[in-house]
């Protein structure tokens, strides 16, 4: 068997939670900065940061010694203990926040902290209706499974009663538009909370949302939506519960993606970036909410809540965020990366969109175009595939009616170079991968 390739035994004993989606076709060694390893020696430069955590890279120096030093003195304790990390932690992380976002609890995953922050909002609201968006992606856990609409929901039974989903104001992809073609997001909110109002039994709690929508394509809110939608939320006593696990701590150029908009959530909810690829998650919410939650006996035990050693690394991750200024890092990498891509869309006909933020950004296929009926799906895996082999590991997301769109999104501590160097692999691929096909 050639070095590197995956042994037939992961086929035997490993369960494939991804859907269709396979694994990557060699075992990964190491990682450092914005690559990774393989065990065949093969470096492939990271642009999705993990699972879109990595915002220091990989193993980052200061993550690592921060982690030896901890485990070494205080690792895990009992739910009801509190340590010095965690108590700074919390104390930094509302430092970073506007008024009145100042008491946090800290989880593991971000399912966990979405879980944590509607139930906390169906207990202080006292009703049990959630509303996210039809391409949303919370978790997979129970609540945020419900109020999870881009994959997932057939064949496990029925979902919970009282979730509704609100149309998606998608500007490439308009359903509803103005006299001139383009999209009109006002009267699609209009619209959509009009169902959602026409379905309700008088019980709605929160809605669920996402500043961008990730998993969803790469949408970028219209400008003023999200005060809309905070106005929706307020004419129907909902709190609004804003989503940054990928869009939170600097990732889209602000240090959160809602300050772009001058809203603030009612419940923030936090996990990928703020461990920089460890498992740490974070639900955040004023006092007033967290004083009627602990009112009302306010229940969320996990085994490892307020955990020493993730609050630890991410009292790190803002040191560093914080010293190199990484917000700035973020907007200036991401106007690079962005130029780049917008040189390939200028170049090949079967880029559609460049869309997003910072170091956030889509790159939508339109391969239908070109290559006729599911020209968009073949296009994707053959690009993909071709980026791995040429170094450049890239995420697809695959949604009906959708062409395939590029979620990229390296490193804030990625260089220049390595920003190009992506950008020239992505192209050659493109091209490649069109003439082939």
């Amino acid at each position: 068997m050639p070095p590197g390739t995956t042994p037939v035994d992961h086929e035997r004993h490993l369960v494939r939670y991804s859907g269709r989606a396979a694994f990557s076709p060699e075992l990964v060694a190491r990682a450092a900065g914005t690559s990774v390893f393989t065990e065949g020696g093969r470096e492939l430069l990271d642009f999705t940061s993990g699972q879109m955590s990595a915002i220091l890279g990989h193993s980052h120096p200061e993550i690592v010694a921060t982690v030896r030093e901890q485990v070494a003195s205080l690792d895990h304790l009992h739910s009801g203990m509190l340590s010095r990390p965690v108590v700074d932690l919390a104390r930094r992380l509302a430092g970073t926040l506007p008024a009145p976002l100042e008491k946090v609890l800290l989880l593991t995953t971000g399912a966990e902290a979405n879980e944590a922050a509607v139930r906390m909002a169906k207990l202080v609201t006292g009703r049990h209706e959630v509303v996210s968006f039809a391409r949303s992606w919370h978790g997979m856990t129970q609540a945020a499974a419900n109020a999870t609409y881009s994959a997932g929901r057939r064949g496990y039974g029925p979902a919970a009663p009282g979730n509704f989903a609100l149309p998606v104001p998608d500007r490439f992809h308009p359903d509803v538009v103005d006299a001139g073609g383009a999209l009109d997001w006002r009267r699609q909110l209009d619209l959509g909370f009009d169902l959602i109002d026409a379905q309700s039994v008088g019980s709605l709690a929160a809605c669920l949302v996402e500043p961008i929508l990730s998993s969803g394509g790469v949408v970028e809110l219209p400008p003023g939506y999200l005060a809309a939608l905070a106005d929706k939320c307020r004419e129907r006593d909902m709190l609004l519960i804003l989503d940054e696990a990928q869009t939170g701590l600097c990732r889209t150029g602000d240090w959160y993606a809602f300050e772009h908009d001058g809203v603030v959530p009612d419940i923030l909810t936090l996990s990928k970036t703020l461990g920089a690829g460890l498992p740490l998650a974070a639900v955040v919410t004023g006092a007033e909410i967290e004083q009627r939650a602990h009112d009302r006996g306010f229940l969320f035990f996990t085994t490892h809540v307020n955990d020493p050693l993730p609050a630890a690394v991410g009292n790190t991750v803002l040191d560093v965020l914080v010293r190199d200024r990484l917000d700035e890092r973020a907007r200036e990498l991401g106007a690079a990366l962005r130029t780049g891509l917008d040189g390939i869309a200028a170049r090949h006909d079967t880029v559609g969109d460049v869309r997003g933020r910072g170091l956030l950004l889509g790159v939508e296929l339109v391969g239908d175009r070109v290559l006729g009926p599911g020209g968009a799906d073949r296009l994707g895996a053959t690009v993909t595939r071709r980026c791995f082999e040429l170094g450049l590991h890239m995420n697809i997301v695959q949604l009906p009616g959708m062409g395939g769109v590029f979620r990229i999104a390296p490193p804030l501590t990625a260089s220049d170079d390595e920003i190009a160097r992506g950008v020239a692999v992505l192209d050659q691929a493109l091209a490649d991968a069109t003439r082939d096909l």
